[in-house]
């Protein structure tokens, strides 16, 4: 059995996704939708994608504390049960990859690594979590990722993004920790979603063994799937798209 048990599901009857416009975003948007959430903040750059019923489309800029204030906003009346941050880049937008030695450093664009990975994320929390409710169940959760593990890298490089899933790893738990006092019916997490099919993977999937990649609504239903089971006594944790814990 996985580290978040068998719960029973407790699917939201309202979210948001930060990110809704990637490919595991936008998945999330659909695998919600099709639970049955009646409500679906959709947060993209454009914001305009996805729309349809059941989704309220907003923009905002990870970069740009200003814009996420504003979308929480819009949300402050009625707050989302369900807070899902599907950002993150590994390949800057310039074509900068992740550094295989310490030698390819640069701090420009280790600083743009953690804006996006690590402050943009914190950001939301503190512009969303003041809106959750207290006396109830809510979840906060950010998509991580296995190589923020530090117990857990045995090969090393990928510096800044390794450093920045880390430092959102450390955030949650501190958040989780924070909300726990006034909040303790609230679930704050970090989530690995695996090797997904997406634009922020294509560069780097012609030597994945066979099996490894997911497809992006696979990949969205294991998260949910996970969420839902999620409790209290869990906040503050990593877990992967299968349940089990991703170590420290």
């Amino acid at each position: 059995m996985d580290d978040v048990g068998q719960q029973a599901q407790q699917w939201p009857r309202s979210a948001a996704v930060f990110g809704a416009s990637g490919g595991i975003g936008r998945a999330l948007c659909e695998r919600l939708a099709a639970h049955g959430t009646r409500l679906i903040h959709a947060g993209s750059r454009g914001g305009t994608q996805p729309a349809g019923a059941g989704y309220r489309p907003f923009a905002f800029d990870l970069t740009d504390e200003t814009s996420i204030a504003a979308a929480a906003e819009t949300m402050r009346d009625d707050p989302p049960e369900w807070v899902i941050v599907a950002t993150g880049a590994l390949t800057l937008p310039g074509g900068t990859g992740p550094e295989r030695t310490y030698k390819r450093l640069d701090a420009a664009a280790m600083a743009e690594v953690l804006a996006l990975n690590t402050i943009g994320p914190a950001l939301i929390a503190k512009h969303m979590l003041p809106l959750m409710p207290r006396g109830q169940r809510f979840v906060f959760a950010a998509l991580s990722a296995r190589v923020g593990s530090i117990s857990d890298n045995r090969l090393g490089g990928w510096h800044s993004y390794r450093a920045s899933k880390a430092a959102l790893n450390m955030l949650l738990r501190n958040f989780a920790l924070e909300m726990a006092r006034t909040h303790p019916d609230g679930v704050i997490a970090g989530l690995h979603p695996g090797t997904v099919d997406s634009a922020l993977s294509q560069p780097f999937q012609s030597n994945l063994p066979d099996g490894q990649l997911t497809a992006p609504a696979e990949a969205a239903e294991n998260l949910v799937g996970v969420l839902t089971r999620l409790g209290p006594e869990h906040s503050g944790r990593v877990f992967d798209f299968r349940g089990d814990e991703v170590s420290a």
